[in-house]
């Protein structure tokens, strides 16, 4: 069931607004009430709404209009990514970002902190939104922001990756928290951000690269070119001998991400019922591998 939901891509979508929910749940109930920050494109869009607040005199009432604001900042990121990362990823980043900006302008934010212990509403909102961002990566969506332009950034051959560019505009937001507002909102900003981090990336199978080296004794080019037009990875294989029967086997070698693996362990065994198939998980991959958010 979970394998069908994967590669559907409509219930991919459904997935992701879902994940999308749960991350505005995690900041409404959770965060905002304590009055501390996310990290990137939102974190901005939430020191932007509390600026206006305190030294405009604007009040937003019991609705936090951050959201509002971040759909608007995605606006020209996503403009600048549909040449770079194609109209699938923009298309589907889209629907995610304008889901994710009503459901968090439209939750009510709580007048009172539910947990008024700041490091147990850090955890509980961390893990919640860990496992939101988890469940949104896996179905191959994005919620936009930061990931997007260090996305582009890395597309266009930049020595900027994606974690750099995210680390070096958190390190800016949390250090104008830190001159803005006490040192207890700017530190405990950054521990809600480290534990979502943390869960999003044990939850996120793409980030998870494995080798497969395939043992068969049938056609190796019909199974190379499967693998190369659905994942879009490149196959190297080479002819062995079985030490107990003496034959000649194929061997076919290949990099996929965990995410992948499920597919090709079906393909492998439709092609041939007998292939021997052994996976490898957590390698360390250098070079021309590109991390696919699917189809």
């Amino acid at each position: 069931m979970i394998y069908t939901a994967l590669h559907n891509r409509w219930l991919r979508l459904l997935g992701a607004v879902f994940g999308e929910l749960l991350s505005a749940l995690a900041l409404n109930l959770f965060i905002v009430p304590l009055n501390l920050y996310t990290g990137g494109a939102m974190g901005f869009c939430q020191l932007l709404r509390t600026l206006m607040a305190q030294y405009m005199g604007v009040n937003f009432g019991q609705y936090d209009v951050a959201g509002i604001f971040y759909f608007i900042v995605n606006i020209p990121i996503l403009l600048y990514a549909w040449r770079t990362l194609g109209r699938g990823l923009v298309v589907r980043t889209l629907i995610c970002t304008l889901t994710y900006s009503l459901f968090y302008s439209l939750i009510p934010v709580p007048t009172a902190p539910i947990i008024d212990d700041m490091l147990t509403s850090c955890l509980l909102g961390g893990i919640i939104a860990g496992v939101a961002s988890g469940i949104i990566l896996t179905c191959g969506c994005s919620s936009g922001g930061l990931d997007v332009v260090g996305l582009c950034l890395s597309k266009r051959g930049s020595n900027i990756t994606v974690g750099r560019f995210s680390i070096g505009f958190n390190a800016v937001l949390y250090g104008a928290c830190l001159f803005l507002f006490t040192p207890e909102i700017a530190i405990y900003s950054v521990i809600y951000n480290y534990f979502t981090a943390i869960v999003m990336d044990r939850l996120h199978q793409q980030n998870i690269s494995m080798q497969a080296m395939i043992f068969t004794k049938e056609d190796e080019k019909k199974l190379s070119q499967f693998i190369i037009q659905n994942f879009g990875r490149s196959v190297t294989y080479w002819t062995g001998t079985g030490a107990y029967t003496g034959e000649g086997v194929h061997v076919l070698y290949v990099c996929l991400s965990k995410y992948e693996i499920e597919e090709l362990r079906r393909a492998v065994h439709s092609l041939d019922p007998h292939a021997f198939v052994v996976f490898q998980s957590g390698v360390q991959v250098d070079g021309n591998f590109p991390r696919n958010l699917g189809n």
